[in-house]
């Protein structure tokens, strides 16, 4: 099966999954390294989403094969990326306790979504494409994690060893919970507007 840039990119995106999660989690290089590189290809993974999308939009690429496994290779990453981050902040209780409270809210909007999708279409014809708000919950998924990821080290460890401030912020987290609560909120809310626009299409009585 020969295939076009799109999905290639798509495939090259699930491909880096496994290498950002093994970064993630095995400790073989310095921990300012470790997260450095895992940032670096998490940030590879998102944008090969960003470009396999607007490729296929703008060369009239789109085939069923990147139909399937664009938005397969998208939860993977992030889904991946939740757990990762839940293992490496497995000592830090209230951290990971929220962390799993939210990955929760992530997983439980997605496939909802991913249902009302299917149910829509097959019932009454309906294509749910992505509007702002489900863009604004991917960048927000995506910040997030880089957040995490670079906190300890551009707060902490960089900005930190000149002024002690940065390192407080760091040590507290704040912008770790503060895009973690963003993220979140986003998510809700932009789950909420695709069941208020679409679930009416949705006939209960069959």
């Amino acid at each position: 099966m020969k295939l076009n840039l799109p999905n290639k990119l798509t495939i090259l995106r699930m491909c880096l999954i496994p290498v950002f999660l093994f970064f993630m989690l095995v400790s073989f290089i310095h921990p300012i390294a470790q997260r450095i590189i895992a940032a670096a290809l998490f940030v590879g993974t998102a944008i090969t989403d960003m470009l396999d999308g607007k490729i296929a939009r703008k060369y009239n690429l789109i085939t069923d094969f990147g139909k399937f496994l664009d938005p397969l290779a998208d939860k993977l990453m992030v889904f991946g990326a939740f757990l990762g981050l839940i293992y490496m902040y497995r000592n830090d209780k209230i951290f990971c306790l929220l962390m799993v409270i939210a990955s929760f809210v992530v997983i439980f909007r997605e496939l909802a979504v991913t249902s009302l999708r299917m149910v829509a279409n097959n019932a009454s014809g309906i294509v749910i494409a992505a509007n702002w708000m489900g863009k604004v919950k991917t960048v927000s998924q995506i910040v997030f994690v880089m957040c995490v990821l670079l906190e300890p080290v551009v707060l902490g460890d960089f900005l930190g060893y000149f002024i002690p401030f940065f390192r407080t912020i760091a040590d507290m987290q704040v912008l770790s919970y503060a895009s973690m609560a963003f993220m979140v909120l986003m998510t809700l809310w932009s789950g909420i507007n695709y069941f208020k626009a679409y679930f009416p299409h949705i006939d209960p009585r069959k």
